[in-house]
């Protein structure tokens, strides 16, 4: 039975077509996005909810039109709110724009690392699920934090791997993977930090749901070619995930058989194993 053929990605009962969720801003032009986005083929397209404000301008408009063209979903963000009421406003202005529950939650509370605010969060968060909003809470790999976020109804969690926009990938590997350990049935989605593409194949090897990128993408040299290599280094990680990978030992081993090798060289073999 093969089951990376049944290794479906449910996001709030929605099932996904990719691992990898794109951002939508940054990029130096319009046709520099769309063409990123047909080299990824991502499950969800972040938008700004500010961004959208503009839809009545000259600039607002073609973008949501864009956006609209691609035909992939769409995860409104609240990016840039630095209070509870400041984010709650956004996302009913962001359910009523974009007719979805769904909203990726910021509540900022450094300016400098851009941090999450980890109590307005929650608070935040308990606010909107009660209303009715799938949220998805962009957070740090803090433990406590998010079981709190689990407990006021979050479903999806979003950690960061390094503060947004840095490209310094996983700084806290030991953290993000107790997350992996502790919530085992939670999706969990990777969100800021990570510049190459291996950083997104380490923590889908890691057992991570998904990634979300967009500066690591958008402010690459060519933005459009490395949309395609994200894509491929999160299928690859996931698909060694799936695989079970070997199990790490000390001693070397041979890959190949050792029958009809000279006996001295198979007793040096056993004293290699015999290694403490």
């Amino acid at each position: 039975m093969n089951t990376l053929a049944k290794d479906e990605f449910v996001v709030y009962g929605q099932v996904l077509k990719s691992r990898m969720l794109l951002g939508t801003a940054r990029y130096q032009s319009p046709k520099q996005l769309a063409d990123a986005v047909t080299a990824a083929q991502p499950g969800m397209l972040t938008v700004s909810v500010r961004r959208q404000q503009l839809a009545g301008g000259e600039e607002g408009q073609p973008f949501w039109q864009l956006i609209q063209a691609m035909d992939i979903p769409v995860l409104p963000n609240t990016a840039g709110c630095h209070s509870v009421q400041e984010a709650i406003t956004t996302s009913e202005m962001a359910r009523e724009l974009f007719e979805t529950n769904l909203i990726k939650l910021e509540v900022i509370g450094d300016d400098e690392t851009l941090q999450p605010d980890p109590y307005g969060l929650v608070e935040a968060a308990e606010y909107l699920v009660k209303q009715g909003f799938h949220v998805l809470p962009y957070c740090t790999d803090d433990l406590v934090l998010c079981r709190r976020l689990l407990d006021v109804g979050c479903e999806v969690l979003m950690p960061w791997a390094a503060p947004i926009g840095t490209g310094q990938g996983p700084r806290n590997p030991e953290a993000l993977q107790t997350l992996r350990e502790r919530f085992t049935d939670v999706p969990l989605i990777v969100d800021a930090g990570l510049g190459l593409p291996s950083h997104a194949t380490q923590v889908m090897e890691w057992g991570f749901d998904g990634v979300l990128l967009n500066t690591a993408v958008a402010r690459a040299v060519d933005p459009v070619k490395m949309a395609g290599a994200f894509a491929a280094a999160t299928q690859a990680g996931r698909d060694a995930w799936m695989a079970g990978p070997m199990p790490v030992q000390r001693a070397a081993a041979p890959s190949t058989p050792v029958l009809g090798t000279p006996f001295w060289h198979q007793q040096s073999l056993e004293e290699v194993r015999a290694w403490p």
